[in-house]
């Protein structure tokens, strides 16, 4: 393939070089995988509505996050095992958001710890918190604290795991084993074998020695299941236990943002976990407005974008950043720290190029009113028990 232009030529570079079944964990999403598609037909189907005589000759595509710049409405969301399409991938992501000047989020299902990452990044540092078993999460809170994170995204759309077949099928678990199967994928695909030979299977760093003394944590993490019970109590407790930022990642009801922020939220990041979760679920794109027009909050979201078009779009209906998973993916596991450099670059200067199109000459200055089709304003009917 010739220099690649777009995301999805680096998609076809990370399957090409990954074996199938560590492309299908990338890929893969819930049961039939509609999910998948619907979230990137509903960005699709939104349509702009450029207007015309204005001056682009100077266009501005940064903006503000809570109390930080960004170069662009853009970060790289929380995924987990990086290590697997790329040696040390947790490092690369972070490196390469950095050079961009935007946010990375490790994942508690990271294969770099969460303090390795703050010895080898001066950036802002944030968090991203799977809660497997209470007083697991309290450890990892603590620990982020110590380690100087500025941010911590609670994941909430994992009350159990979602039923991905092609993981299913290819026998997929984070702690990998070699089989026959996986051998003979892996010689078929020499240069990612190669790495893996060199560099090992890659572990969940950030639970290596978790709850060693402590059978009950053990259990958790041996049944690999989430805590199913964490409710909004839950989130008040960790809203007391963390002194700093904190978002909430999952959100895909307006009335769900809405209590967030009554719990004391910072922000909320609409996401249907990219499809990876519950299939037919509703795109967040589809609930953005409503949600914005509901909350006051900083809205992040996540889930099939793949252009700098889309990202405009999202931030013309009312979000403040969106978080790149796969896309970003797809660079790393086609080319390392190079690779989501560039897929960075390459949606910088779509977006850019996006602006000028719509006769808009900053980001700040988007609206609804460049999309055809979409209500100019959104009203949200929110109606919420008293809070306990």
């Amino acid at each position: 393939m010739k220099r690649p232009i777009k995301v999805d030529d680096y998609r076809r570079l990370a399957q090409k070089r990954l074996p199938a079944m560590v492309f299908d964990y990338l890929e893969g999403g819930a049961e039939d995988e509609s999910g998948l598609q619907h979230n990137r037909d509903v960005l699709q189907r939104i349509r702009f509505r450029p207007r015309r005589l204005l001056d682009v000759s100077q266009r501005d595509i940064s903006t503000r996050l809570f109390d930080r710049a960004l170069a662009a409405p853009m970060l790289l969301a929380p995924t987990g095992l990086n290590g697997l399409f790329w040696p040390k991938g947790d490092l690369h992501l972070a490196r390469a958001a950095r050079a961009h000047g935007i946010p990375f989020v490790l994942s508690t299902a990271s294969n770099t710890s969460l303090e390795e990452l703050a010895r080898h990044c001066d950036s802002d540092l944030w968090f991203q918190l799977y809660v497997v078993h209470r007083r697991l999460a309290e450890q990892l809170v603590k620990r982020a604290l110590h380690a100087g994170y500025s941010t911590l995204v609670l994941t909430v759309d994992v009350a159990v795991n979602g039923y991905r077949e092609r993981d299913l099928r290819n026998h997929f678990q984070p702690a990998m084993r070699y089989t026959p199967a996986m051998l003979w994928d892996g010689l078929t695909h020499p240069r990612w074998a190669f790495s893996r030979l060199r560099h090992g299977i890659p572990g969940l760093a950030n639970l290596a020695d978790a709850g060693s003394d402590d059978l009950e944590i053990q259990a958790a993490l041996l049944s690999r299941r989430m805590d199913a019970g964490f409710n909004w109590d839950g989130l008040a407790w960790l809203r007391d236990l963390w002194p700093h930022r904190l978002l909430v990642k999952g959100i895909i009801h307006p009335e769900d943002a809405v209590r967030c922020a009554a719990y004391g939220a910072d922000g909320v990041i609409l996401s249907n976990h990219g499809g990876r979760q519950l299939d037919s679920c509703v795109s967040p794109m589809e609930t953005l407005a409503a949600t914005a027009a509901a909350v006051r909050l900083p809205i992040l979201i996540d889930s099939g974008f793949r252009r700098g078009a889309d990202i405009v779009k999202a931030i013309a209906l009312g979000a403040r950043t969106v978080c790149l998973g796969r896309a970003a993916l797809y660079g790393l596991a086609a080319a390392g720290e190079a690779g989501v450099y560039d897929v960075i670059a390459l949606l910088k200067r779509e977006l850019d190029s996006t602006l000028a199109q719509l006769g808009c000459s900053t980001i700040d200055r988007l609206s609804a009113d460049v999309l055809f089709g979409e209500r100019q304003t959104a009203k949200a009917s929110v109606q919420l028990e008293p809070l306990a």
